[in-house]
């Protein structure tokens, strides 16, 4: 059954703004269908929206910390209970199985309820000053107006995780949501108003690449943080930095999951199934380089490569689906000129490998394994955020190690053994912002610090306790008697 396309708009000072130049949001499990009819802003909108996101400064960050912990809690109750309304527009819109997308909402829900409890702990010090009758106090503040610029694949979660500090802590907002998931962080950002949330607090432009540097190059625009490209990130943070505003970038990973030879298989399969596959492997924490000692090898990718042959692809809202289709036609290129690739460059097809043609038009990758690859090669160095992982073969945990720590990207990196001694040398040489041991490498709590090294990440880290370093700045206050 097709449903009628929304229609959707800016949201600006607490109002719905229409605009021209609309655009569509399609359903990529089904192109036929479109899911939301969208307006493109530009500078104009962007205007618009940082005036009303800075005369609303004052009066939210000097409120009662209290007002702001019970517009997040509202928030977070409403879209919970909206969960499988909301997940299901999620899946439709992006093509996340369903019982993945209500999880994401979920996840969002819980995320703004976090943040409404931290509205009340933000705390500072107490201190002793080096002089007689001097007292010193550190307390933290708000900084102004943020800029949120957000990606397609996580379209609630992420936009949750950014606006939810940002607004805990007294700052107003302009999100600018990616361009192929516009109706689902349009319906956060509808609920927020709904649970009392004033004008011009949060802001969002819908558009193309224009609105987001056009928010980085805003002069009333405090702070931005990106989740996205490399490339792209890298031309945000010199545009921030050449106007000194605060900046936060995520940029993606080539992370890398070592399974040791006294890993159990059937777990160690399992892990990599899910890290890898999953979520059709659009995640930026997926595992998608495969590290594998001599001694299992060949039994893993056998056993792994079988798993990967029986997973279901389909329709996002088909109860049956265990992976859903690419977002984009795009996307869905990117990662079959990776197999290419991959094959040229000595690859070997151990799963999948060979285009999809279902019931239904819609952007489907096979899932694919490729072993026999090197550690040098261009399917273990760039990203391809698809359904697809390629396998390196180790003779050891120290080869292992340094094949892991050898790509530019350090997000999140895991380690499949049963040897305590390995597990906890590799949490501390890992060159990762997060490590797993015996788990996934995508998966993460929302109640603690993400981020990673090298070329996944720059500046302070999201979520959790963390949060507030990126979006408040410290004051130290001297006083004597």
């Amino acid at each position: 059954m097709t449903t009628a396309p929304l229609s959707l708009s800016h949201w600006i000072n607490g109002e719905r703004v229409a605009a021209d130049r609309p655009a569509e949001s399609l359903n990529p499990s089904d192109v036929r269908e479109v899911v939301a009819r969208t307006p493109q802003g530009g500078a104009a909108e962007v205007d618009a929206a940082v005036a009303a996101a800075k005369a609303a400064f004052p009066a939210w960050s000097e409120a009662s910390p209290e007002v702001r912990s019970d517009v997040l809690d509202r928030a977070g109750t409403l879209l919970m209970e909206r969960r499988e309304a909301v997940g299901e527009l999620l899946s439709r819109e992006e093509g996340k199985t369903l019982a993945e997308g209500i999880g994401e909402t979920a996840r969002a829900a819980r995320i703004l309820k976090y943040f409404a409890g931290e509205a009340l702990r933000l705390h500072g010090q107490n201190l002793a000053s080096t002089r007689p009758g001097v007292e010193v106090q550190t307390y933290r503040q708000a900084v102004g107006v943020y800029g949120l610029i957000t990606p397609w694949n996580f379209p609630i979660a992420i936009p949750a995780w950014k606006a939810a500090p940002a607004l805990a802590f007294g700052n107003t907002v302009v999100l600018k949501p990616a361009g192929h998931t516009p109706a689902t962080a349009e319906a956060l950002v509808a609920i927020l108003h709904e649970a009392g949330l004033p004008k011009g607090v949060l802001n969002m432009v819908v558009g193309r690449g224009d609105v987001g540097q056009a928010i980085v190059d805003h002069v009333d625009v405090d702070g931005i943080s990106f989740t996205g490209s490399q490339g792209v990130g890298a031309g945000v943070a010199a545009g921030a930095v050449a106007r000194q505003a605060r900046v936060q970038l995520e940029m993606g990973g080539k992370n890398p999951l070592i399974v040791l030879d006294d890993a159990d298989l059937e777990r160690a399969v399992a892990i990599a199934l899910d890290g890898s596959f999953f979520a059709t492997g659009q995640r930026c924490t997926a595992s998608s380089r495969l590290i594998v000692q001599d001694g299992i090898h060949d039994r893993f990718v056998a056993l792994l490569a079988e798993r990967v042959a029986a997973l279901r692809v389909g329709g996002a809202l088909d109860p049956n689906t265990q992976i859903g289709p690419a977002v984009s036609e795009d996307q869905r290129e990117t990662s079959y000129r990776y197999i290419d690739i991959a094959r040229s460059e000595g690859g070997r097809i151990a799963a999948g490998g060979e285009r999809l043609t279902l019931d239904a038009p819609g952007w489907y990758v096979q899932p694919t394994l490729i072993a026999d690859t090197d550690a040098a090669s261009r399917i273990n160095n760039e990203e391809v955020f698809g359904p697809v992982a390629s396998t390196i073969r180790v003779k050891d945990y120290e080869e292992a190690l340094a094949v892991a720590n050898g790509a530019e990207f350090g997000l999140s990196a895991g380690i499949v053994t049963q040897s305590l001694k390995y597990a906890r040398d590799f949490q501390r040489r890992a060159k990762a912002g997060m490590t797993m041991v015996n788990l996934p490498t995508a998966g993460v709590d929302y109640h603690v610090p993400f981020g990673g090294t090298k070329k996944s990440s720059y500046g302070a880290r999201e979520q959790g306790f963390a949060a507030a370093d990126f979006f408040t700045q410290i004051k130290t206050s001297y006083s004597a008697g």
